[in-house]
């Protein structure tokens, strides 16, 4: 009789560990939706200085510039005529607001106009933001 007491002691002492792994769950499961991934343009680039940059948030299309003229969006070169292309297929994916343009400071003044035009052609809701260094 003293040994089906004690069983039962030590059954009521166990600690039940299914709320705290449903709670370890769901914060996981909150975690991981409102993670945001940021594409990066797949190239370092040159950027000249800034005195008055800014920080933009929830931007995920990144283009860079090259000092020899190439494109680079979602770690891909791209020619100029196919940036408003590219950069709508990147929108249906994960649709934005901004525009990150990353340009070398020693790339031409043409090219980067060329692909702001490429930009502006494929939404007017787009906002075009230009990266420099702080």
């Amino acid at each position: 009789m003293a040994r089906k007491q004690r069983f039962r002691e030590e059954e009521e002492a166990a600690v039940d560990m299914t709320p705290m792994l449903d709670i370890v769950f769901i914060m996981l499961i909150f975690f991981i939706v409102t993670t945001s991934f940021v594409k990066e343009a797949g190239i370092e680039v040159n950027k000249p200085k800034a005195a008055q940059a800014t920080k933009q948030k929830n931007a995920n299309i990144f283009i860079a510039i090259r000092n020899n003229g190439e494109i680079w969006i979602d770690k891909q070169q791209v020619d100029v005529e196919r940036v408003s292309a590219k950069i709508e297929s990147l929108l249906a994916e994960q649709p934005t607001e901004v525009v990150i343009l990353q340009a070398d400071k020693e790339a031409k003044h043409g090219t980067v106009v060329k692909v702001m035009d490429q930009i502006k052609a494929t939404g007017d809701n787009l906002r075009i933001s230009i990266a420099g260094d702080q």
